[in-house]
């Protein structure tokens, strides 16, 4: 649907849940941000370009806003359709954007070695069959610019759910497309039910992102998974977002401090995941990238230890 004259969200099916592309038009060209799977471009995409009369080659830059396969998994689709368009990414994330077992290797088997988590063998083989990545054009830091010839698309460096996340500011409509960035305190279905937890990785730079977010004041907050926020919506669900970062700082510090001895990341989702959503015990244990960050943190502040028990990664309280 076109959101604002020149916004288009579209939205193609991802199993249970779904994935929202943007196309920002104007007289000079047009931008796509995101590709969703491989599928999504011949089911999705194309129809709604044909549909609404938007050439392919208008398309002049396709920007991938993470790394994760559901947004970068139609580049190729896409590339064999619209040759001349530049495929662009973030430079924190380039890698794993051209390489879908680096991807798998590097971001969903993170913490394969050391907590014992990986995913299964099923959801690895639908990355694979889903995923057809081509090559990165351009790397980008934040700070770039688009023409589209009626108003200027700005990248934002918008890190915390992955390194190199990006963000587009679209001034002119005081609308921010964010994708993943923000996560508020459950990732939903189609339908709005709970599927699985926020995945934010980093935590200090997510909560920086949210900041940044705020402090732009965006009217129109473009998501990839949830729905399209206005106005104090908008400000609404980056206020839920941060305090679900807070909220998990409450939980895991009282298991932590309740504990007779160092829990692994696994240990400690098992005592706390009732606490932080209604989640499934599989479902559940992608709490494993949000907690992993606060835990982090808390290392760093020097009231909890990180430690090593038979191959595995413990946490222990060690502060007041």
């Amino acid at each position: 649907m076109e959101l604002r004259p020149g916004i288009h969200r579209i939205a193609a099916p991802l199993g249970e849940r779904f994935i929202a592309m943007y196309l920002f038009t104007g007289p000079a060209g047009a931008l796509l941000f995101d590709t969703g799977v491989d599928e999504s471009i011949q089911q999705t995409l194309l129809p709604y370009l044909a549909e609404h009369g938007i050439g392919l080659d208008t398309v002049r830059w396709v920007v991938s806003s993470h790394c994760d396969f559901d947004h970068t998994g139609g580049n190729a689709a896409l590339a064999a359709h619209a040759p001349a368009a530049e495929f662009l990414a973030g430079a924190a994330d380039a890698e794993m954007t051209v390489d879908v077992e680096e991807l798998i290797r590097g971001r969903y088997g993170e913490f394969a070695e050391r907590d014992g988590f990986d995913d299964p063998p099923e959801t690895t083989a639908l990355v694979r069959s889903s995923t057809r990545l081509h090559r990165v054009d351009r790397t980008l830091h934040g700070g770039e610019t688009f023409d589209l010839g009626d108003r200027v698309i700005r990248v934002v460096h918008a890190p915390g759910h992955s390194p190199g996340h990006l963000a587009l500011w679209d001034e002119e409509n005081a609308a921010l497309a964010i994708s993943d960035a923000v996560l508020g305190e459950t990732v939903p279905t189609a339908d709005g039910a709970p599927a699985f937890p926020p995945t934010y990785r980093d935590t200090d730079p997510y909560l920086a992102t949210i900041a940044r977010i705020r402090a732009l004041a965006p009217q129109l907050l473009l998501t990839a998974h949830y729905p399209v926020y206005e106005g104090r919506a908008a400000m609404d669900f980056l206020d839920t977002s941060e305090a679900y970062v807070a909220r998990i700082d409450e939980v895991i510090t009282r298991a932590l401090r309740d504990a007779t001895g160092p829990l692994t990341t696994l240990e400690l989702i098992a005592r706390t995941h009732a606490e932080l959503g209604p989640w499934s015990d599989d479902a559940a244990q992608y709490l494993i990238f949000p907690l992993t960050g606060n835990l982090e943190r808390l290392v760093a502040q020097g009231i909890v230890t990180e430690a090593d028990r038979a191959g595995r990664r413990t946490w222990e309280w060690s502060g007041a």
